[in-house]
Formats: C-alpha cells, structure tokens, sequence
C-alpha cells in the first residue's frame, strides 16, 4: 500500500479514536486496532473479516465507524481496492 494511503489510514483511524474513546472498552479499543492494521496492511480480506466480527459483537460501534467521515473516505478507497 502506498505510504500515502497508509497515511491516510491512519489519520481516520487516530481520529476515531479521539472521537470515539471515551466511549471504547478494552475488547472495542482492540477490535479497532485490528481493523486498522489490515486496513493499513492493505489485507482486504482480514479487514472485511474484522469489520464483520464489529459489526456482530458491536453494532453500536460498527454504526459509528462506517458513518464516521474520514474513515468513510478510507472504506470508499479501500473498496476500489477490493475491499
């Protein structure tokens, strides 16, 4: 993956984060950590993998992360990828 989208990844990641910490567990902190490291890993695959295991054990956040703006725009390209 290109420096600049891994960038990219991790900007909408952190800024998760700010957003949405206080409201984080320990298993919800981890689950979106795993998330971005495929997703800056550039692995469709265990992304997809783990943005569907969110979704089963945390609809609540799943909610969040996909209308959250930046990482929306991160999920957009991502999904030119393959994702």
């Amino acid at each position: 993956m290109a420096d600049e989208t891994n960038e990219r990844v991790h900007e909408a990641f952190d800024a998760v984060r700010r957003d949405l910490d206080d409201r984080l567990g320990v298993e919800e902190r981890a689950a979106v950590e795993r998330l971005r490291d495929a997703a800056a890993e550039g692995d469709a695959v265990r992304a997809r993998e783990e943005l569907a295991a969110v979704k089963e054990r945390h609809g609540w956040l799943h909610e969040e992360l996909v209308k959250h703006p930046g990482l929306a725009a991160v999920i957009d390209e991502l999904a030119l990828w393959g994702f």
